[in-house]
């Protein structure tokens, strides 16, 4: 210290002298005799070279006294525990079982529509009819002939009980009634077939032909019926999540059309693997009680397929890779008063990733100091200063 009391007397002896320097200089000036000229010059290079030392010797000094002059300054984070909900993100279409395009059983002309679009209609109603081409005729005539028959074959039953008569008598007469009775059957259901009866309970979304028109078997579309009630969401899972995204699964399904977002679950997952694929089918059951949402929506889902209660969770920003492959991040230890400490790189092993963020799974413990802005400049075992020490301590 008195080597330095010392420099800053002469520093100000100096500084002191450069005013009457001034005013000498300029009388020398002012002389223009180049000699004197010469001299006084050579006089101030030599005051000069002896500043320069002087002030080399205190640049020195304030190296060696100033021990944070190369010291990196950083930011850091504490790692902490919270809950990671890990979820797979996917795209899928709203649909519902109860959306069928009904077609009809039975070729002819269909003579009456009873129901209109948008109407609301119960399971088993009836909605339109064809024309059943001379069936009820034929029936009428079947119920003639089958009482006959049956009357034929009581008066036989009567007869042979009495032990009157033949036994084939007896014998063609019951075969001949219930023929007629089976033939009674098969034409009532061909009959039925003209009458076109709702599947289950739901809306007339759209009346597709019109009375009037010739409607051919399994062909012809006459009406679409749809039931709101029982929607849900098909996607196709990657087969590699066969383990993690099963039934019971919390599910976050946003439909950006609605601009409605939904907590439910998976309510069924496949258990066939398609070959074309590789992906396997998930069913997320959807409530649709204001009838909002309707089939062939697009969604987006968020299925969650990893939980940990305990998670060490840090920004991937921080994390750096050596030659081998191996992951690793910078802590500080050793930390003191001033928040000057000590860098150390740590190996860690990584799990899932969500956003910017990853999950540590080995060599970090809750608490430890981890370096955030100045990780990729500092190096292993070299100090380091913390600049956001005290804020930490104030929070």
């Amino acid at each position: 210290m008195k080597n330095i009391y010392s420099i800053l007397i002469i520093t100000i002896l100096l500084a002191s002298c450069g005013k009457g320097q001034k005013n000498s200089t300029e009388k020398v000036l002012e002389s223009n005799n180049l000699e004197t000229i010469r001299t006084k010059r050579g006089e101030l290079v030599n005051q000069q070279q002896a500043i320069n030392d002087e002030i080399k010797l205190l640049d020195n000094k304030i190296k060696e006294l100033d021990t944070t002059k190369h010291v990196p300054l950083i930011t850091t984070f504490s790692a902490q525990t919270e809950k990671f909900e890990h979820v797979l993100e996917l795209q899928g279409n709203v649909t519902t079982k109860n959306l069928l395009t009904i077609t009809p059983e039975y070729n002819g002309i269909l003579t009456n529509v009873y129901v209109k679009e948008g109407q609301q209609v119960s399971k088993g109603q009836v909605l339109a009819k064809i024309d059943d081409g001379g069936l009820s005729q034929q029936l009428a005539q079947l119920n003639i002939q089958t009482d006959l028959a049956k009357t034929t074959y009581e008066r036989q039953k009567r007869l042979w009980n009495q032990n009157i008569g033949s036994e084939i008598q007896y014998l063609q007469a019951k075969s001949s009634y219930e023929s007629q009775q089976e033939a009674i059957n098969q034409l009532k259901q061909q009959i039925s077939k003209t009458t076109v009866r709702a599947p289950f309970s739901g809306t007339i979304d759209d009346v597709i032909t019109e009375q009037g028109s010739v409607v051919a078997a399994g062909q012809t579309p006459i009406l679409r019926i749809v039931n709101l009630n029982n929607m849900y969401i098909e996607t196709e899972v990657p087969e590699r999540y066969v383990s993690d995204v099963v039934k019971g699964k919390n599910v976050t399904v946003n439909i950006p059309v609605l601009n409605k977002t939904i907590e439910t679950k998976v309510r069924q997952a496949g258990d066939f693997i398609n070959p074309a694929n590789r992906t396997f089918k998930v069913e997320v059951e959807i409530p649709n009680k204001d009838k909002s949402i309707k089939p062939n929506l697009t969604a987006r889902l968020k299925i969650n397929d990893y939980t940990n209660e305990n998670a060490i969770l840090i920004p991937q920003s921080v994390i750096s890779e050596n030659a081998d492959g191996e992951q690793y991040v910078y802590v500080v230890e050793s930390k003191n008063e001033k928040g000057i400490g000590t860098a150390k790189r740590v190996i860690i092993e990584t799990g899932k990733t969500q956003g910017d963020v990853i999950e540590v799974l080995k060599n970090l413990e809750k608490g430890t100091e981890i370096i955030k802005e100045g990780a990729r400049s500092v190096k292993d075992g070299q100090s380091v200063e913390v600049i956001n020490y005290k804020e930490e301590n104030n929070d």
